[in-house]
């Protein structure tokens, strides 16, 4: 076997088996075949396609590309979460703590935010004193103790996917559905749970913009997870608006909490999600045979404070403060909030959530390049949804900026003015 050889069939439209992939991916990882013939490859991909047979090969090969985490001590109930990302997605915030007050073992490897969609290591590092790079001996016996570690992702899992994501970043062939499906799984199951959950976003806030996009990559790592013998299943979740009413680290920590402690003002949207993924979780390792208990259950969790409890040993256990008022007493806030009112009367028929989670990290909320420094302060905090009726002379959304940002908040209002739209001709009842 050799590179060109392999270049060449999947130009020609021709399945490579999965003794070519797994060559080419050691060569890919070891150096031995060079960047401009990966890119040639990645483009053959991208244009071609690849089959159920050849993706779910391509997965496996980059798994066993770097170090596999063992999972046996946790038993067959274990489970790993993973979100496709979006605007406002704190959801393995309250998950997380749900599954693990209900005896689910929950060793989670998250990830960092880049562009506009935020990460969820970046909002539990606005926590005074939260460590994140957890040695996995250490992650491991906290689960042991704790029941859940939410830690980085480590360099040591799939490293031909680092490799390659590099590349795709820089040869326009980010969009091909099966090299997506790869780079997530590959990493899913090198973490070693025995049960995967998949909360794939769809819309404009999102990396699948329509359904039949989000359709067909879930149906496809679905099948990469089974076919590996991990228990795989996922859930579609709507990124039209943003979730949630903050969009910004310590803000989405807060409303995180908010939800654990059941208060009121909690967004009914934002919660039922987190209901709705607790109990396709639970139902996947086997906890309850329905959702509909599922769901009874994780509202239990909530309303007796168990899964607060959960959260908070959690955060104390990776160095943070011990309970959910002294979290939120802690978070950073920013320095400067800017209130946005309606000059309109109707409404809300849309807010474009790949506009608000562009503005908040343009505010310092995110990273427009991975070395960026955010600022765990800032973010947007909003005060209506679609479906509301707003006034002229309402409050939309509070800006929450940095000091030195005040002199251009009118910049800000004005963007984020732009990415609501109101049905002006159907007023609101009075």
């Amino acid at each position: 076997m050799n590179a060109i050889e392999i270049i060449s069939k999947k130009r020609d439209g021709l399945e490579i088996t999965s003794d070519e992939i797994a060559f080419f991916i050691e060569g890919v990882t070891n150096k031995k075949i060079s960047d401009y013939q990966t890119s040639a490859w990645l483009m053959a991909i991208t244009i071609r396609g690849m089959n159920v047979k050849e993706t779910v090969a391509l997965t496996i090969a980059m798994r066993d590309s770097g170090r596999q985490i063992n999972l046996d001590e946790l038993g067959q109930g274990s489970l790993d979460k993973h979100s496709t990302g979006g605007v406002g997605d704190k959801t393995s915030l309250v998950v997380v703590p749900i599954l693990a007050s209900l005896g689910v073992p929950m060793l989670k490897m998250s990830g960092r935010g880049l562009g506009f969609s935020g990460g969820t290591i970046d909002k539990l590092e606005s926590i005074p004193g939260f460590r994140t790079e957890l040695t996995l001996p250490e992650a491991i016996a906290q689960v042991k103790q704790v029941g859940a570690a939410i830690i980085a992702q480590s360099s040591e899992l799939a490293p031909a996917d680092k490799i390659l994501y590099a590349l795709r970043d820089v040869t326009a062939t980010v969009e091909s559905i099966p090299l997506i499906a790869s780079s997530i799984m590959s990493k899913k199951l090198a973490t070693g749970a025995k049960n995967i959950l998949l909360d794939v976003k769809v819309g404009v806030g999102a990396f699948m913009k329509n359904q039949e996009s989000a359709e067909e990559l879930s149906k496809l790592m679905v099948a990469i997870g089974n076919g590996a013998g991990v228990h795989t299943e996922a859930v579609l979740s709507p990124m039209q608006e943003p979730l949630g009413w903050c969009i910004g680290n310590s803000l989405e920590v807060r409303e995180a909490i908010d939800v654990l402690e059941c208060l009121p003002d909690d967004e009914p949207l934002f919660r039922k999600l987190c209901l709705d993924l607790s109990a396709h979780a639970l139902v996947t390792v086997g906890k309850c045979n329905s959702l509909e208990h599922g769901h009874d259950i994780a509202q239990e969790s909530l309303r007796s404070g168990a899964a607060a409890l959960k959260f908070a040993q959690i955060v104390h256990a990776q160095g943070g403060p011990s309970d959910c008022k002294l979290i939120r007493e802690l978070l950073p806030k920013s320095h400067h909030q800017v209130e946005l009112i309606s000059h309109q009367e109707g409404i809300i028929i849309s807010i474009n959530a790949e506009e608000i989670g562009r503005l908040s990290s343009r505010m310092g909320a995110g990273r427009l390049e991975k070395t960026d420094i955010i600022d765990h302060s800032v973010g947007i905090e909003l005060h209506t949804k679609v479906g509301y009726s707003v006034i002229s002379g309402q409050l939309l959304a509070t800006l929450h900026l940095r000091a030195n940002d005040a002199p251009g908040a009118e910049i800000f209002k004005k963007e984020i003015l732009n990415a609501f739209a109101v049905d002006s001709e159907t007023l609101p009842s009075q």
